[in-house]
C-alpha cells in the first residue's frame, strides 16, 4: 500500500487543480510558483504518476489527475465543514441521547420536528440500542431506558405510567363479526414480543377474563416489528399504548376491546452526571418530559411480576 501523500503536497495540489495554474495557487497559499511546482513534482514522484500536461500557458490535469483531484477535493471540502461544524463559532450544540429501537423510532424520531422548531441552535445525537443499563459510552447525555428505575445513576427522572394494549389490523378484527372480543383476539393468532410472554396471562389475572391464550404465530425481538408485522398481516399483539399510537391515529391498527394491561415497568430519563448542567441537555429532558406527559395517563400500575 502506498504511504500517504505529504498534505502540503496535497494542498499545493488541490488549489493548482481548481485554479489550473500554478501561479494561481501560489497566490493563494501565499508561495511562490516554484514553490507550488515542486510540491507538485514531489507529489507525482510519490504516486509515480503525472498529476498535470506542462503547458507554454498554464497547466492542465491528466485524466488520473482529474480524476485524483475530485477525490482530494472532496475530502478537504469534509474535513472544513467537520471542523467548523465542530469548532467554528456558529456550530450547534449537541444532546447525545440514546434509546430502545422502538422508543427512539415510535416516539421520539416522529416528534423531534417540534424540539428542533423550538430549539433550531441544539443538534440531537440520536442512537439506539437493544438492552442497556449503564452508561458504556462516556460521549453520551440522556439515556432513555425502559425498566423499574433502580439503576446505579443519581439523575433518574419516571416518565410516567405506561399500558400495554391488544392491536391488530381493522380487516383482522372484522373477521371476527359479532363474536369479537378480547377472549377471541387472545385466542386467535398472536404476535408476541420476546420480553413480554406474559402479558396476555396477566391481562387475564388483573381483569379476571379466563383467557387462554394460542401459542404465537412469530415471536419478535421489539416493539416496533410486532407493529410493522401486524400492520401488513393478521395477528394481535399486545403492545404499549405510546409505542402503538402512531399506528392507531392513521387507522393502521386498531385497539378493538377495552381491557388494557398497566405495566409495572416504564421509561425513565437517565441523565450521565457530567451533562446535566449544560442548558441544551436541560431543554432536552424538558421537552421530553412533557413529550411523555403528553402521551401517558397516571393509570394504576399492575405490581405483579413483570
Amino acid at each position: 500500500m502506498t504511504a500517504l501523500p505529504h498534505v502540503i503536497w496535497l494542498k499545493a495540489f488541490e488549489s493548482a487543480a481548481r485554479h489550473s495554474s500554478f501561479a494561481a495557487a501560489a497566490e493563494e497559499l501565499g508561495l511562490t510558483p516554484a514553490a507550488i511546482s515542486q510540491q507538485i513534482r514531489h507529489l507525482e514522484t510519490h504516486l509515480d504518476a503525472r498529476l498535470f500536461t506542462r503547458l507554454p500557458r498554464g497547466v492542465v490535469l491528466t485524466d488520473i489527475g482529474l480524476a485524483y483531484a475530485q477525490t482530494i477535493k472532496k475530502s478537504f471540502d469534509d474535513m472544513a465543514l467537520a471542523t467548523n461544524g465542530l469548532f467554528g463559532k456558529n456550530s450547534r450544540r449537541v444532546v447525545r441521547v440514546r434509546a430502545s429501537i422502538s422508543c427512539a423510532a415510535l416516539v421520539i424520531a416522529p416528534r423531534l420536528d417540534d424540539f428542533k422548531a423550538r430549539h433550531p441552535d441544539i443538534l440531537v445525537r440520536l442512537t439506539t440500542s437493544v438492552w442497556a443499563d449503564r452508561f458504556d459510552d462516556d460521549a453520551l447525555d440522556v439515556d432513555i431506558r425502559y425498566g423499574l428505575g433502580d439503576w446505579q445513576e443519581a439523575n433518574i427522572t419516571h416518565l410516567g405510567h405506561e399500558s400495554a394494549v391488544p392491536v391488530c389490523r381493522p380487516d383482522y378484527a372484522a373477521t371476527f363479526g359479532a363474536d369479537l372480543c378480547v377472549q377471541a383476539l387472545a385466542g386467535g393468532k398472536l404476535v408476541e414480543i420476546i420480553g413480554s410472554e406474559t402479558d396476555w396471562q396477566k391481562l387475564s389475572e388483573t381483569h379476571g377474563l379466563g383467557l387462554k391464550p394460542a401459542s404465537p404465530i412469530v415471536q419478535v425481538d421489539s416493539s416496533m416489528i410486532a407493529l410493522q408485522t401486524l400492520s401488513t398481516g393478521e395477528g394481535t399483539a399486545m403492545v404499549l399504548e405510546s409505542f402503538a399510537q402512531q399506528y392507531l391515529e392513521q387507522g393502521l391498527l386498531v385497539a378493538p376491546v377495552p381491557q388494557r394491561l398497566a405495566k409495572r415497568k416504564s421509561h425513565f430519563m437517565v441523565v450521565n452526571e457530567r451533562a446535566g448542567q449544560r442548558e441544551e441537555v436541560s431543554q432536552f429532558c424538558g421537552w421530553l418530559q412533557s413529550l411523555y406527559q403528553s402521551l401517558l395517563s397516571d393509570d394504576d400500575v399492575d405490581n405483579g411480576p413483570d
